[in-house]
Order: C-alpha cells, then sequence, then structure tokens
C-alpha cells in the first residue's frame, strides 16, 4: 500500500447555541472557555497521534488543515495563530497548504477576520445556511442575512479562498425561497459554494419533533434549477455537495474524498491513517470535560479496517466525487486487489451508474442520482 496524502482536522466544540438540525459533536457555550487549556490540549493530542503513528520519522508533510465545529470564530485570532503555529512545530506544512477555519456570522468582528488572515488562515468557511430571516430563525441560527452578508464581504476581501455553506430543502420551503437563498449566494461571488440537502438526523431537536420539508417534487425542481443556476455562474460540481469556480475546489475535502490519510485532533474528531499496511479509523473522547482530564488519554477508540470493509470504505468516498476515479488509487489505497470487486463493479455498469473506462470508473448522472444504490453493491 503507498502512502496518502496527510490532512490535520481540529474539532472545537464550543457554540452559542446549539442548532435543532445539528448531529455534530457541539455543545452549548454554556460558561467561558480556557482557550489556552484547550489549544494546549489540541497540541498534545497531535503530538501523541504523531508518535502512536510513527509520523515524526516517516517525513510525511501536511497537505491540509481543516478547522471545525463547533464554531471555531469563538475562539480569538490570537489563540488560533497559537495553535497553528504549535501544530508547525510538531510537523512540517507542504509548501502549498491549505488552511481552513469555519466560521458563523453571529461571532462575526470584522478585526477578528483580520487576526484569522495573520493567524496563517488561508480559506475561510462561513456557514450561512439560509439568507431568509424566517427561515434562519426556524433553524436556531443566531445571525441575520445582513450579518451574514457582511461577513461574506469581509471574508472575500481578505482570503484566498472563501466557501458558503448553504441548506435547501429547508422546512416549508418553496422553490423560489431555495432559488432566491441560491441567487443571493452567488451575487456574493465566493469561490465556493457547499449547497446540500437539509436532513433529519436522530438524537437532534428536529429528529424528535420533526418539521415539515418539502415533497420529493419540490426537492428535485430545486435541486435542478439550482444545478442550472450554479452551472450558468461558472461553478463546477466536483463532489456530491460541492461546487467551486475552476481550480478552487476544497483540498482539505478532496483529500477525505480520494480516500488521504487525515488525523483528527480535538473533542470526537475522527481520523484515517495508513501505517506498516493497514488502514486505522480513529476517534477523540467527546465531551470537554473528559478530553481536557490531564487523567484520560485523548483516543476513545481506534479500529483496523478489515480487509473487506476496504472496499466499501475507499468507494463510499471515491464515489462522492464526480472526477473519474483511477483503478489504481484502489490498488495503491487498498490491500484489496480488483478481482475481489469484479462482482459489484460489473453490477454497478449493469446498471449504468458506473462506466468503466480502461483505467478509470466514472460515476454516471445516474449513479449520482443513486449512490446509496451504488454504494450498497459493496456491502
Amino acid at each position: 500500500m503507498k502512502t496518502p496524502p496527510l490532512s490535520l482536522y481540529v474539532h472545537i466544540p464550543w457554540c452559542v447555541q446549539k442548532c435543532p438540525y445539528c448531529d455534530f459533536n457541539s455543545v452549548g457555550q454554556k460558561a467561558a472557555i480556557d482557550y489556552h487549556q484547550y489549544i494546549q490540549a489540541l497540541l498534545q493530542d497531535l503530538s501523541v497521534d504523531l508518535t502512536t503513528y510513527h509520523l515524526n520519522h516517516a517525513q510525511r508533510k501536511l497537505h491540509s488543515i481543516f478547522i471545525g465545529g463547533g464554531t471555531p470564530s469563538l475562539f480569538p485570532a490570537k489563540f488560533i495563530k497559537n495553535l497553528i503555529e504549535g501544530i508547525k512545530k510538531l510537523i512540517e506544512f507542504e509548501s502549498d497548504i491549505e488552511i481552513t477555519m469555519e466560521a458563523n456570522p453571529g461571532t462575526f468582528e470584522a478585526e477578528r477576520f483580520v487576526g484569522y488572515k495573520t493567524a496563517g488562515i488561508t480559506r475561510m468557511s462561513i456557514g450561512v445556511q439560509s439568507f431568509n430571516d424566517e427561515k434562519l430563525h426556524s433553524l436556531g441560527r443566531i445571525h441575520s442575512s445582513q450579518e451574514a452578508k457582511v461577513a461574506i464581504n469581509k471574508a472575500t476581501s481578505l482570503f484566498e479562498r472563501t466557501n458558503i455553506d448553504l441548506m435547501h430543502g429547508l422546512p416549508n420551503q418553496s422553490v423560489h425561497e431555495a432559488l432566491d437563498d441560491l441567487k443571493q449566494a452567488i451575487a456574493l461571488n465566493p469561490q465556493h459554494l457547499s449547497w446540500y440537502q437539509l436532513t433529519i438526523e436522530p438524537n437532534t431537536v428536529f429528529g424528535y419533533n420533526p418539521p415539515t420539508l418539502p415533497n420529493e417534487n419540490i426537492l428535485w425542481s430545486i435541486f435542478e434549477q439550482g444545478n442550472e443556476l450554479l452551472t450558468q455562474a461558472g461553478y463546477v460540481q466536483y463532489e456530491t455537495s460541492g461546487y467551486s469556480k475552476p481550480d478552487f475546489q476544497c483540498q482539505h475535502n478532496l483529500n477525505y474524498w480520494r480516500f488521504g490519510d487525515y488525523l483528527g485532533i480535538g473533542c470526537g474528531a475522527h481520523g484515517k491513517i495508513t501505517v506498516q499496511n493497514h488502514i486505522i479509523r480513529t476517534q477523540k473522547l467527546k465531551k470537554p470535560k473528559g478530553y481536557l482530564n490531564p487523567q484520560q488519554d485523548f483516543l476513545a477508540n481506534s479500529r483496523k479496517v478489515t480487509l473487506e470493509e476496504q472496499p466499501f470504505e475507499f468507494f463510499m468516498n471515491r464515489f462522492r466525487l464526480l472526477e473519474p476515479c483511477p483503478k489504481q488509487d484502489f490498488l495503491d489505497y487498498t490491500d484489496a486487489k480488483l478481482a475481489a470487486i469484479q462482482t459489484p463493479i460489473q453490477a454497478a455498469i449493469d446498471k449504468n451508474l458506473i462506466q468503466d473506462r480502461d483505467n478509470t470508473w466514472q460515476i454516471t448522472n445516474h449513479g449520482k442520482l443513486f449512490l446509496n444504490d451504488l454504494l450498497t453493491l459493496f456491502l
């Protein structure tokens, strides 16, 4: 097995308040956060991982960093600067490293964005979800449409790359409302748009008390017309929910979907690392109290991905991307053989879910619409 590119995911779990649709590992901020303590714990967590997986001597450099949450923009810029400088002391960066940070317009302050840029952030991802104030209220968001626009304009003026997170299929949302959200996002001219459908997840407020969502006909109209709007505006769909201007894809997400490696540090963070011909999945302790307890390990659990699981895990990621999948990547980044997937690959071809193009597999337009059916073939 070859060693894929290495990324780092950093999880900051705190939010001003938890949104009713959110099933991420996040907690409402009920008391003052000890920023310094958490940054030091993150760096110690990374140091342990680098030692555990023998990365200190493997000469592997970081391809990208993604600081997500929660709401990382709750942390003042000087602590983000300390974090990035601390990471760089522990592991070398690629010369063109992409460093993304998520921000919430409700915690936006203009001077903070300047500070984040100085700290080393190269890509800002703004969690907007909607430009309709009524919809924002129903989603439990703490910002207004106008605040979101101010934050986005500031971000696009400062950072090399800016992303807008936008949802569709919101409670009682019409086609017109969804497309109006999208038009407002496009008018702000970000280099990247993450445009995804709201789904109701278990163990969330919406899971316990589901709102009325648009029916399938409305959802299809939103997607079909929205996709056309994005194409006309010069955005290219490169993964299931990712649209970018040419050459502005999120490099961190590309590494995920190409079955790259990533360390996960912070509360509940997940990781995947290839070590000595084994693929290891990790998860850190979820609760800040346990994670910050010096008497406990950061690691909640880890497991080796079995040979039988590897094809599904590979294609679950790879077929999110619309680019052709080189067959050689499957051979390089898993321990499985092509013979082991001959039956599901042929079934996928017969069902017009993928095309076989000599050295690559290409997901079809039909396959994009029935991705779950495609992936089920590899179980």
